[in-house]
């Protein structure tokens, strides 16, 4: 092959390189699941005790309930190093953590016999317990050489509340949970952060059985 012949292959090969580049840069070519954003949810709790008459004389509401920075943000969190934590810009939940955590903990409250009822924030119905929680941990355990987990903690604070005014603390206590994944993904994560959360509120509910059954004792 002389001089112009490999000239002219070249020149060929690089119009083709050059016009498979600008193809992949254009609309339609990257990879839509890669692209694709999940949203995903707590689920209700899992084996409530079967309905029934609540023992107690309590009607409770969340007051508030907050996650701690940086686990408060939509996106997925992945702790990927001792000190070291990273978003997921595909997987989100479908509502901030807060929200998302507050319907399958209110849900566990009405089942779980150990109130009267439970009202929302404002209602004519006024409280006389107020639940407070606070989230500190939030993430999936994504660090190298580590079996991966689902880490989730939470404080939960109870207060006396005649007359809907909050007054002396009931009960205090922090729960911590740590679930391995069988998995490396979203998908995983949230299933174990579910698992998590029940393993929390059984515990919970154990801890409040001595509760007094007359507020304001």
């Amino acid at each position: 092959m002389n001089k112009a012949n490999v000239s002219a292959y070249a020149a060929r090969a690089a119009t083709r390189l050059l016009l498979l580049v600008l193809l992949c840069l254009a609309p339609g070519c990257l990879s839509r699941p890669a692209l694709h954003t999940q949203t995903l949810a707590f689920d209700p709790p899992a084996g409530a005790p079967a309905e029934g008459a609540a023992r107690s004389q309590r009607v409770v509401s969340i007051r508030s309930l907050r996650v701690a920075a940086p686990f408060d943000d939509r996106s997925l969190v992945y702790r990927v190093g001792d000190f070291s934590y990273a978003a997921d810009p595909y997987a989100e939940f479908l509502v901030s953590p807060a929200e998302s955590l507050r319907p399958p903990i209110q849900s566990w409250m009405r089942q779980c016999n150990l109130f009267r009822t439970v009202v929302e924030p404002g209602s004519a119905v006024k409280p006389n317990t107020m639940a407070e929680i606070t989230v500190l941990e939030l993430y999936g355990d994504f660090r190298p050489r580590q079996d991966p987990a689902a880490v989730i903690t939470l404080r939960f604070v109870l207060l006396d509340s005649p007359e809907g005014i909050p007054g002396k603390v009931l009960f205090e206590q922090e729960y911590s949970r740590r679930v391995l994944l069988k998995a490396r993904n979203a998908n995983a994560l949230m299933a174990g952060w579910n698992e998590a959360l029940n393993q929390i509120l059984a515990q919970l509910g154990s801890d409040l059985r001595p509760l007094d059954s007359a507020p304001g004792s």
